[in-house]
């Protein structure tokens, strides 16, 4: 096989998979096959492409096969001869993309490209949320079920009974395919927004492994908010979004050092984050706040703006911080929005007030088993310089921590507040 072939391949699977499904999704209004015939449309180009060369336009070849051979099926599958001469009657031809959906996927959306169709069919609010992640990354960024499973850290034979679960709930509910309408819209893009969120954060802190960063999950949540962007280039989140997730990856350079130990933000050389990242992000956050009120992503991404802009650790600007996390917590009372206020309140006024502040969320149920806020409490306690309680803090965030780097990180911590309760000798 061509290197060069299948790289082109493997190019047009990145870059062109949600495209290429979505628009055999309105051939078939079936997901399941669907997907089957863009999996062949991918093996018959890898097939093809050394003898006839690698299209000019590999996202429309690939769309012309899926679609033929899906229009085949539907014309040798008995099953479906009611649908058939509804496909005819729109007059779909195997080299026509169709103008309309299939009939009773809808239509009635602001904008109608077709990967906007399968992103909110994905994160219907009728699925579950852990469903909605696991089909946004299955159909719309073309991981495999077992990679799917991995980002969840569960087994692939459970993830395909979760996939094809949703599957089938979207089917059985008669989910429709298409853009919500102009009125739905804003309720309905704030669960497209969490789910990339949540897939970009599962890889910026993988929750597991020997890895601090799964950019697997980085890049495909890059890839999903730039693909939002550009189909929604006048909506205030979306602008937020891609700006949180541009200012938050820019630093990836730097978190951890040459042998692997995680650097915290105050120790990191800022010469190595993502220059080109920080300026576009900066941009979008100035757009994505001319909206009043400004969303929760909005006040997100000024957040990571603020540390972006500082030139180092010392002259960040702390008030700022906790007066945008007081915006935060107003429209969005997170717990975990608050542990972070209480982290910028014990760097704005000390760290007697960040654990007084701390202190008021040792009750929430949410923060229980949250690793997190066990650290940040050890921290806090570090830096007033009681060490038996900050041993007991860094000991239980331990406890609740599966990534190894950070593991290192705490036990190396631990062990400095062990250090710290013995008497000088």
């Amino acid at each position: 096989m061509d290197a060069s072939v299948e790289a082109a391949v493997a190019d047009a699977h990145r870059r062109e998979w949600a495209f290429v499904l979505a628009a055999t999704v309105r051939v078939t209004g079936d997901l399941d096959r669907a997907e089957e015939c863009v999996q062949e449309a991918y093996a018959r180009a890898l097939a093809t492409w050394p003898e006839q060369g690698v299209p000019d336009r590999p996202g429309a070849w690939l769309t012309t096969v899926a679609r033929r051979r899906a229009i085949d099926q539907l014309r040798r599958d008995a099953t479906h001869a009611r649908v058939l001469p509804q496909l005819v009657g729109t007059g779909i031809g195997p080299d026509d993309r169709p103008d309309e959906p299939p009939v009773g996927a809808g239509g009635d959306g602001p904008l109608e490209d077709d990967r906007l169709r399968l992103i909110f069919t994905c994160c219907h609010p009728a699925l579950a949320p852990e469903a909605q992640v696991a089909l946004t990354l299955r159909l719309v960024c073309g991981l495999t079920t077992a990679e799917v499973a991995r980002s969840f850290l569960v087994a692939e034979a459970t993830m395909a009974a979760r996939i094809t679960r949703a599957k089938k709930k979207i089917a059985a509910a008669r989910i429709p395919y298409r853009v919500p309408a102009a009125a739905e819209l804003p309720g309905r893009i704030d669960a497209v927004l969490t789910v990339v969120h949540l897939v970009f954060t599962t890889g910026h802190t993988s929750p597991a492994g020997s890895a601090l960063v799964r950019t697997d999950l980085v890049e495909r949540a890059l890839h999903l908010a730039r693909m939002l962007r550009s189909l929604l280039p006048d909506d205030p989140d979306v602008a937020g979004l891609l700006a949180l997730i541009l200012l938050t990856d820019a630093r990836r350079p730097a978190r951890t050092s040459a042998d692997g130990t995680l650097t915290l933000l105050a120790d990191q050389d800022r010469t190595r984050w993502d220059a080109d990242e920080i300026a576009e992000g900066l941009g979008l956050v100035r757009e994505a706040l001319g909206r009043r009120p400004p969303g929760r992503f909005a006040l997100m991404a000024a957040i990571a703006a603020v540390h972006a802009e500082a030139p180092s650790w010392s002259a960040t600007d702390w008030a700022e911080l906790v007066g945008l996390y007081d915006l935060l917590v107003r429209i969005w009372p997170s717990p975990v929005v608050a542990l972070n206020r209480a982290v910028a309140v014990g760097f704005a006024d000390g760290p007697e007030a960040g654990l007084e502040a701390l202190d008021a969320l040792v009750d929430e149920p949410q923060l229980a088993d949250y690793a997190y806020l066990a650290s940040a409490r050890a921290d806090l306690l570090r830096r007033l310089g009681r060490h038996d309680e900050a041993a007991d803090a860094y000991r239980r965030a331990l406890e609740l921590t599966d990534n190894d780097v950070e593991a290192r990180f705490l036990e190396a911590r631990l062990a400095e507040s062990e250090q710290g309760q013995r008497p000088a000798s």
